[in-house]
């Protein structure tokens, strides 16, 4: 007895003398960084401008402009990225002492529309994009790197910059006007996550709107776990981008209009897409408040929206359909589960216009879906209860026969809400009652494929059309981002 009690207290201080080793170690790294940070870069944001060309199979990359902005927005400690999310990785060295300062991944419009028909043909593209980083002191060289096959992150393209050369570097950047308001402020940008909201499709006189809907949509987002519970982590800021004339562009439909940032519904095809390809206008009107992350309001009534990781998210923001207000919430917190959280679309039903976005055979960065090439090591073994079947069974047969027959509405008639609601009860019927809700698997049917993919949960925010919560994978993914920001 009195050998056990020896021992028992001997783990204990064992235990406590290494939680305080490793709280000094993680106290020493934060002002290492700290002091990196000063080392290496100034209180400004450096903007990189570059062009990514190319077609299925093919890209390349040029530098268009540099730019210096307002002061850097981003932790001073979070410098180099450790989240391994994205397809692209953007690295900066400082060029004397060969030291990596500052990285980030990121996904783009271009690998998206890679895996498109019309990239498919061989038809090329060229998309402006721009990477940001604290303004650094010295010549820096700056590499992009995507994922290989094996997801290994293989450099592409590498220029070199120097930030005290006169010509190199923009320091009067075409700042737009626009009113800025602070929607939400709980401290100083470097030690939050900064959100800012921009206006797209909404005249002068709508503003008033935009803000209303602003205000709507936050709630809605801070009403949901994770955040919800993470709300006094976040800054808010809109940006008032007026445009010269209400709604967005609707291809399909001959519809066009001239707005401040140029989103559009069919994008890739898809009618309910909505992206911009106008990158340097909306940079410009996004610099005049601080920010991580950008979300753009677009002021139309097509169901519609769009999310690509640390690019943007677009959520619409009318509907004539009464009783259906609520999917707007839906689409704006799943979108931003794409362009926050890195999260991947876990149903695999509904149309879109990728061929093979995921390679099969390959793991996919995504944190929440899997190909399961090995269940022993499913990637979020740690949250699965002991007992639970892996593979995962679901009743996926009688889910799909109920999607096969919305698959034959037409989405944009004007009865296709009254003809979906019995499938989409029925669906919902399905889920709600599933032997295994609730509880962490690998639940087959994801990323647009419906066989060799698997998602964490029968349902969740990135599976169905509904306000279901993140599922508890999900939920993990969206608090390492926000403490990757904040800690």
């Amino acid at each position: 007895m009195l050998l056990r009690t020896f021992i028992h207290n001997f783990r204990i201080i064992i235990m406590r003398r290494f939680t305080l080793l490793l709280v000094l170690c993680l106290t020493m790294a934060t002002l290492a960084f700290s002091q990196d940070y000063d080392r290496f870069f100034t209180s400004g944001t450096m903007r990189i401008d570059y062009y990514h060309s190319g077609t299925k199979g093919e890209e390349s990359f040029s530098v268009d402009r540099v730019y210096e902005e307002g002061p850097w927005p981003g932790s001073r400690v979070a410098l180099v990225d450790t989240m391994n999310l994205g397809e692209y990785v953007g690295r900066v060295f400082d060029l004397q002492t060969g030291m990596l300062i500052y990285s980030r991944g990121y996904s783009a419009m271009f690998n998206e529309w890679q895996t498109t028909d019309e990239a498919l043909a061989g038809v090329r593209h060229t998309f402006s994009e721009s990477f940001r980083l604290p303004f650094p002191r010295n010549p820096v060289q700056v590499t992009l790197s995507r994922r290989d096959k094996h997801m290994v992150f293989q450099q592409l393209f590498s220029f070199t910059v120097n930030p005290n050369d006169p010509a190199g570097v923009v320091r009067e950047y075409p700042q737009r006007q626009a009113k800025v308001v602070r929607l939400l402020n709980n401290g100083a940008p470097a030690k939050k996550v900064d959100f800012v909201i921009l206006a797209d499709g909404y005249t002068a006189d709508e503003m008033a709107k935009f803000e209303a809907d602003a205000k709507k949509y936050t709630g809605a987002l801070f009403s949901t776990s994770p955040f919800k519970e993470r709300k006094s982590d976040f800054n808010v800021s809109l940006v008032e981008s007026e445009s010269g004339q209400s709604g967005i562009d609707k291809p399909d439909k001959n519809i066009w209009k001239r707005t401040a940032l140029g989103t559009t519904y069919n994008t890739f095809g898809s009618a309910r897409y909505i992206l911009t390809e106008d990158n340097k206008d909306l940079r410009d009107l996004a610099a005049l408040a601080p920010y991580d992350f950008l979300i753009i309001l677009c002021n139309d009534d097509r169901y519609g929206g769009g999310g690509i990781y640390q690019l943007y998210s677009t959520c619409y923001t009318k509907t004539d359909k009464p009783g259906l207000e609520w999917q707007m919430d839906y689409v704006f917190v799943h979108e931003l589960g794409h362009s926050f959280g890195g999260l991947g679309d876990e149903y695999y039903s509904s149309q879109v216009s990728y061929t093979d976005f995921y390679a099969k055979g390959v793991e996919p960065w995504e944190p929440n879906i899997t190909a399961l090439l090995d269940p022993a090591k499913l990637k979020w073994r740690h949250l699965v209860k002991p007992g639970t079947p892996i593979p995962t069974p679901w009743e996926k047969a009688q889910y799909d026969s109920l999607e096969r027959e919305r698959a034959k509405l037409d989405r944009l008639a004007p009865d296709y809400y009254e003809k979906r609601e019995p499938l989409y009860r029925a669906g919902r019927e399905l889920l709600e009652h599933s032997e295994y809700r609730g509880l962490v698997g690998a639940f087959e049917g994801a990323g647009y494929v419906s066989e060799g993919l698997y998602r964490p949960s029968v349902d969740c925010r990135m599976f169905s059309l509904s306000l279901v919560g993140f599922d508890p994978v999900c939920t993990e993914a969206l608090e390492r981002m926000i403490d990757f920001y904040t800690k």
